[in-house]
């Protein structure tokens, strides 16, 4: 008869011969730290994980994050001796693991639900896409701030349908990246007695021992940042780990951080240690040793003892099976006494809209001066705001300039309860104030995204450059999130070339997935907003105008819903034949409106193409597509205050583009468009110069 102890050493072992067996299948992925931080993750998972293997996306689970997605190797081995149930939409068969054995067998190959690293929406059970490092972490707090609204939204007496908790697995990596630090500073600003980050210290990098790197005191550092800190000094002993995680779950004002001391090198340690940093394989020879220190058969590969996958089922199974009916029950009882507040929640977890939301949508009047677009969307996001309770977020520093605040005194400002400053927030307020920290921002909103609240971030798009990795994350999970990013081109002025974006808006479009809209008006901004809200497995960039640009006249020129289809046909010849096109986005589509009018008023037929979305309209058919820029007509004039990188997919190399080749110029605004010739005359002129160039071609 097997005894708890060898029983949980059997388990652990399981761990770590599946996950070596593998990586060493797979000639490929990292073996260390699964071997290593084996014990670390069972613990969790056995003694204290809320999570319920048949229901993965049960709302109150707690979050397990695997921040070092290197060792994927060792989630996989949890999600199946878990028995994790697929779910996702992206498995074709029914009523199957979210890992299998195969999958396990065929770790890092095509096909596999075992990728490299854990991706979103691939396999059931990973609750975010990782891999570069530092980004599991943020995410993880975007996750436990997601809670502590969820719960003081929701939650009523009697009826806590939220109060999860958020664990991460990190290392090394993910302490050395900068993200990791600005993620953790904001926490414990927060206060977010939610959130556990498990450091597995285990001293090694790829290129060594973090002794030639990575001599800080990360305890002292965590704990300047408001943190509580524990310390495990032997991985391998659960008594501590009990006692580390039960530390965790007493502290109620401030996050956790447990260090936990491991080593990865077992059999011959100075080669274990090399491939682990390289992301190798063990090798036959190693992969004995190992086995035999672990005193497990060298000759069984991916093998699973009856005792542990009942262990497994025995312990998260009933508990996390027990914990998610309870829950069900008190919701149905919710439910009936909180109809609207259920109503809401259902909402929310399908991603869904509430009836009627665009009714509060504005209608603004012509207006040749106008407003800038970053004000006009202020207005716009006001008014879904009041109409949808989980639209919430904020500015990396920049909410006055952004126009991102929510006005409505009652809306309030997520922060700590029962501060001492003039703060006066709470954990239900719906304005958030990131500080200046571009990068943890939008990771935080990946991990509040996923948490199906609808988040949006926004900062100056120049500031794009400093959170790149996140935005990118967001549109390989294919989670809403809402970019704003203001002060869209060299018309912001005085800032100069620091802060003016040139290469961004093709840097952006170029990025699988991702949605750019570059609204001309502002009411082209209405129906950016529209179409925005209505997405749920795109995130999207608004970029918007410092300056303020003309109100168009829709009833001389077309209605700004156009903009849904990504291009449109702003203003046209008479008789729909057009000599020359002239295409731009933002801004410079009132720029090309005074051209088109100089043009008419000489007798040349132009037509004005507002450009919002080129994602948009790929996607439209060819039919439409032809009909906005008919094949015909190849006398093309593209005007956009940004680099000129790509827009000959719509003039045609013999077309004109009216972009910028340099960085920009610090000058007032009138003087900088002066300087790179964003004037009317100049749009005229290179209509012209087409006309004059396709009929002599002709």
């Amino acid at each position: 008869m097997i005894d708890q102890i060898q029983l949980d050493q059997l388990c652990i072992n399981t761990i770590r011969t599946l996950s070596i067996d593998a990586v060493q299948q797979a000639q490929s992925g990292h073996p260390g730290t699964p071997m290593g931080a084996a014990p670390t993750v069972y613990c969790l998972w056995q003694r204290f994980l809320r999570y319920d293997p048949k229901d993965p996306e049960w709302p109150n689970r707690d979050r397990f994050v695997l921040s070092s997605g290197h060792a994927s190797a060792l989630l996989y081995s949890l999600l199946y001796l878990s028995g994790v149930k697929a779910t996702s939409p992206s498995y074709e068969q029914a009523d199957r693991l979210a890992v299998s054995l195969d999958d396990l067998k065929n770790f890092r190959q095509a096909g596999s639900r075992c990728t490299g690293h854990p991706e979103f929406g691939r396999t059931s059970g990973v609750e975010t896409t990782t891999g570069p490092l530092g980004q599991g972490v943020a995410v993880s707090v975007g996750m436990a701030i997601a809670e502590r609204w969820l719960a003081a939204t929701y939650n009523r007496p009697g009826y806590e349908l939220f109060e999860h908790n958020v664990y991460t697995l990190c290392g090394d990596g993910d302490m050395m990246e900068g993200i990791s630090s600005e993620a953790a500073s904001l926490a414990g600003h927060l206060k977010l007695a939610n959130l556990c980050w498990i450091y597995d210290d285990n001293n090694i990098s790829i290129e060594g021992s973090t002794d030639i790197t990575f001599t800080e005191d990360v305890a002292a550092r965590f704990a300047a940042y408001g943190w509580h800190v524990v310390h495990v000094n032997d991985a391998n002993d659960l008594t501590l780990l009990t006692h580390a995680y039960e530390t965790f779950l007493d502290t109620h004002d401030r996050p956790t951080l447990i260090i936990v001391r491991s080593h990865i090198g077992y059999g011959s340690p100075h080669k274990q240690d090399r491939r682990e940093a390289h992301g190798e394989a063990l090798g036959p020879e190693e992969v004995r040793l190992v086995k035999e220190f672990f005193d497990w058969d060298p000759d069984l590969q991916f093998y699973v003892p009856e005792e542990v996958s009942a262990h497994f089922k025995a312990q998260i199974g009933t508990r996390g099976a027990t914990k998610r009916a309870a829950w069900e029950e008190i919701f149905s009882t919710y439910r009936k006494q909180y109809p609207d507040l259920a109503k809401q929640f259902d909402c929310m977890q399908l991603r869904g809209l509430p009836e009627n939301w665009d009714s509060v949508l504005p209608t603004f009047p012509t207006d040749p001066k106008g407003i800038a677009t970053r004000e006009s969307s202020g207005t716009v996001l006001n008014a879904i705001a009041a109409k949808m309770p989980w639209l919430l977020g904020g500015a990396a520093d920049l909410a006055p300039s952004t126009k991102t605040d929510l006005k409505d005194k009652f809306y309030g400002n997520f922060q700590a309860p029962k501060q001492d400053d003039n703060t006066d927030g709470n954990y239900g307020g719906r304005n958030f104030h990131f500080g200046v920290r571009e990068h943890a921002m939008c990771a935080i909103a990946n991990g509040m995204s996923l948490s199906k609240l609808r988040p949006y971030a926004a900062s100056f798009f120049i500031f794009t450059d400093y959170c790149r990795p996140a935005v990118r994350l967001s549109a390989m999970m294919q989670i809403p999130i809402i970019y704003i990013w203001t002060h869209d081109s060299i018309s912001l002025g005085e800032d100069g070339p620091t802060h003016q974006p040139i290469e961004h808006l093709a840097s952006l479009r170029a990025m699988p997935g991702m949605i750019v809209l570059r609204p001309a008006d502002a009411n082209e901004v209405v129906e950016a907003w529209r179409v925005i809200m209505q997405l749920k497995d795109h995130p999207v960039c608004l970029v918007l105008t410092r300056q303020a640009v003309t109100t168009l006249d829709r009833t001389q020129y077309a209605h700004a819903n156009g903009l849904s289809r990504g291009a449109y046909v702003l203003a046209d010849a008479t008789d729909h034949k057009p000599e020359v096109l002239l295409l731009a986005t933002g801004s410079e589509v009132s720029l090309c409106i005074t051209a088109y009018e100089q043009l008419k008023s000489e007798g040349i037929k132009a037509r004005v193409v507002s450009m919002p979305s080129w994602e948009l309209f790929e996607n439209q058919s060819r039919e439409y597509r032809d009909t906005v820029l008919p094949p015909e007509i190849a006398a093309r004039v593209a005007v956009e205050e940004a680099s000129t990188f790509g827009w000959e997919r719509y003039t045609g190399f013999d077309g004109t583009i009216l972009g910028l080749r340099t960085f920009g110029l610090s000058a007032p605004t009138k003087v900088v468009e002066q300087h790179f010739g964003f004037e009317s005359e100049h749009v005229v002129a290179a209509a012209k110069a087409q006309i004059t160039r396709h009929t002599l071609k002709k």
